[in-house]
């Protein structure tokens, strides 16, 4: 018998990463990214002081690792397979103006705005990027399917989260997920927590959610408290998820990009929680360190410069940045903070346009921007270019009279 044509195609694997191929890259990324401004600062100490105007830039900020490793294979992609169709499976981060140079290049995005990539007409001449939060385990095996090159820039931490799911799911452990339902990153982890038929998921966003489960887990539920668990953690759990069946065994994962204050005390909150219900006992809970190295890096550096003098923070990046949007937190708990895509939200001196997280919309501050004498703190989240925090640091010296030549004087 002929073998099925539901057969998944073998996968093309081609070296992407030639000495010659990866030159090019570099003077592309380096054409579209690098910033002679932010070097500047990054010479003098982080700090910049022209007439009576300073900003201060944290000391880790911008592009990680993983994040210049998904830029530069996407780039890659389209110069080896420059007579292919090239294609990626959503945002390769989430920057937008990043996002919009991968598609000038020709790059098509096949997420649709139900969140699912649609594959119909791939043919195995066709080629596709993985971002890099990964893709679930569905969608990976359709492109398998399909035949395709894929090209995958799935970022090493994001990985090693997978792979503590998948243990857990081995054991028929429950994996209870810090982060965000919607997130690509979090979807993702989320399909190989149920790998193989076993094991079950549970997202929780806040330590209100935490809170609820914790309770649960103590007391258990009637028939209206079970029904009231599911109401609220519709889309956020796996399908047939019983609070009386899979919350007996647990082990704790987190979106990589989460606060780290907060995913360990979602930690502690469970765990405390499974031992009081468990005499004492922490047998059916296990948790493992999974927050990203570069958004805890970046974290710290900015809570260093929280404790110095500043009148106020910029804080520039996608609005959708997780690890960006987490760095905005830390700034409000401080002093004025002003969370901004790009340097053309800072219309004027007296009008600025940035995001509230809270209302989850850009909104309108006026008489923003202090006089002089002024101390004006900088940061960015892993997946902003430093092109763009130089537009944010010349932009401030223009509010004030400076123009870029005396920045660089």
């Amino acid at each position: 018998m002929s073998e099925t044509t539901n057969s998944p195609l073998p996968v093309k694997r081609v070296n992407l990463r030639t000495p010659d191929v990866m030159a090019a890259v570099q003077a592309q990324v380096e054409t579209h990214y690098r910033s002679e401004v932010v070097e500047r600062v990054r010479a003098n100490g982080g700090v910049l002081s022209v007439g009576g105007v300073t900003v201060k830039l944290a000391k880790q900020f911008g592009f990680c690792y993983g994040v210049e490793r998904a830029i530069d294979l996407a780039y890659a992609a389209r110069k080896v397979f420059a007579e292919k169709r090239v294609f990626i499976l959503g945002e390769i981060i989430h920057n937008p103006e990043v996002n919009r140079q991968i598609a000038d290049m020709g790059i098509v995005n096949i997420v649709g705005p139900d969140r699912t990539a649609h594959v119909d007409g791939l043919t195995p001449d066709d080629v596709v990027i993985v971002p890099a939060f990964g893709t679930d385990v569905g969608t990976l095996a359709k492109l398998k399917q399909c035949g395709v090159q894929i090209v995958d820039t799935t970022c090493g931490d994001v990985m090693s989260v997978w792979k503590r799911v998948k243990q857990n799911a081995s054991e028929d452990m429950t994996s209870i997920i810090h982060g965000k339902a919607s997130h690509e990153e979090t979807r993702a982890t989320a399909s190989h927590a149920v790998l193989g038929g076993k094991g079950h998921y549970l997202i929780v966003l806040t330590l209100a959610d935490t809170d609820f489960v914790c309770d649960y887990i103590r007391r258990g539920g009637d028939a209206a408290r079970r029904a009231e668990f599911l109401a609220r953690f519709e889309g956020a759990m796996s399908e047939g998820f019983d609070p009386d069946k899979h919350l007996q065994r647990v082990g704790v994962a987190n979106q990589t990009t989460m606060m780290r204050g907060e995913t360990e005390e979602v930690q502690r909150r469970i765990m405390a929680a499974i031992k009081d219900r468990d005499a004492g006992t922490t047998t059916n809970y296990r948790f493992f360190d999974t927050i990203c190295g570069a958004t805890q890096e970046r974290q710290d550096a900015l809570k260093d410069m929280l404790g110095e003098k500043m009148n106020l923070l910029l804080v520039v990046g996608g609005y959708n940045s997780s690890n960006t949007s987490h760095l905005a937190e830390m700034g409000e708990a401080v002093l004025p903070t002003f969370f901004i895509r790009n340097a053309g939200k800072m219309e004027s001196r007296e009008r600025i346009v940035h995001f509230d997280q809270h209302k989850k919309a850009e909104v309108e501050t006026a008489n923003w921007l202090p006089p002089a004498p002024v101390v004006v703190g900088i940061t960015a989240g892993a997946s902003c270019p430093n092109n763009l925090i130089e537009d944010s640091i010349v932009r401030v010296f223009e509010l004030y009279g400076i123009d870029r030549a005396q920045v660089l004087a």
